[in-house]
């Protein structure tokens, strides 16, 4: 929903029962705009983090340190926060993987 009448401003918005197909999920969408997709496993979630043609960033959500470590480890992105998100400081390097950022 347009928020507003000047310029491009959109509400928050969540989009659930996600797809690997759908471009939501695929594409990286700037802006303030969440989508949930459904998984079983972390290998899984590592799969399809990493099929994407973008890295700038990725977070996880975990009690589990060791899967948060594995995650971090294994995803492709420039940046990974865990338990947090957009925590950045200036000293801490910055850039992305693939078509992403720098594009390292």
């Amino acid at each position: 929903e347009r928020h507003g009448d000047k310029g491009y401003f959109i509400k928050p918005t969540v989009f659930s029962n996600v797809t690997d197909d759908m471009t939501i999920a695929t594409d990286e969408i700037f802006g303030p705009v969440q989508q949930i997709l459904k998984f079983k496993t972390l290998d899984e979630v590592i799969e399809r983090a990493n099929n994407s043609e973008y890295g700038l960033g990725a977070a996880v959500f975990t009690n589990d340190i060791n899967k948060a470590l594995t995650f971090a480890n294994s995803v492709q992105a420039g940046t990974c926060w865990v338990n947090c998100y957009n925590l950045v400081t200036p000293q801490g390097p910055f850039g992305g993987f693939k078509s992403s950022g720098i594009g390292r």
